[in-house]
């Protein structure tokens, strides 16, 4: 006889919706990396040509310009490092596995860190910029060319980017947190191994109660 099969359990709400910000983050950071690397030869060219009215040395120049360059780079890479590490967390919840939903709140919570630093530091050179020694008068020139270099929509998106980036990952920790999330990572969670019952003991055997000898059986006839 048989039984029909138990259709599987629904993926939450809220499962799907972390997922999905996940992947959106993820696309997001590899649409970034992109894009910060095109607008890099423009900066650099806008760069030196505002700097040739400064009275900074062309070594001086050069040296901003791989300071630039460096910086531009390593916000790229670790933006096309992240697309692929925020997917595979986004795949790890859709399969239920407990284990991708902590390291899910860990990089959250490192993520929503580095997005408060972001906006922290765009906030702080927009507010107080950078004061140097009247020796250094060249330097805080070039310093203070390079926000003019970038595009008029670039600075404020990387902020926008920076808060959204924080937000994402705080929606998805809470997420992560329901008790729809909970209900649907246990049921996935391998059981604890049990260990094997112990082998019991036969039973002794008991003594036979004691008996009495029986008499001797009587002669078939009596004595003469």
């Amino acid at each position: 006889m048989s039984y029909p099969e138990s259709a599987p359990a629904r993926r939450p709400a809220a499962v799907l919706s972390a997922a999905t910000v996940l992947l959106v983050m993820a696309v997001a950071a590899l649409a970034y990396a992109v894009v910060d690397l095109v607008v890099l030869g423009g900066t650099v060219d806008a760069f030196r040509s505002a700097a040739r009215d400064t009275s900074a040395s062309p070594a001086q120049i050069d040296d901003v310009v791989t300071l630039l360059r460096a910086s531009a780079v390593l916000s790229a890479v670790v933006a096309a490092l992240s697309a692929p590490l925020l997917a595979g967390l986004a795949l790890g919840l859709l399969a239920g596995r407990n284990g991708v939903r902590v390291a899910t709140w860990v990089v959250s919570g490192l993520g929503l860190l580095a997005g408060c630093c972001s906006v922290a530091v765009v906030v702080g050179e927009r507010a107080a910029p950078l004061q140097l020694g009247s020796g250094e008068q060249a330097l805080a020139e070039l310093l203070g060319l390079i926000g003019d270099a970038y595009p008029s929509w670039w600075i404020p998106l990387n902020a926008g980017l920076s808060v959204a980036q924080g937000l994402g990952y705080l929606v998805v920790a809470s997420l992560l947190t329901l008790p729809a999330a909970n209900s649907w990572f246990g049921r996935h969670r391998a059981p604890a191994p049990t260990a094997p019952p112990a082998p019991t003991a036969p039973p002794a055997l008991m003594p036979a109660p004691h008996q009495p000898p029986s008499a001797p059986p009587a002669p078939p006839y009596p004595p003469r």
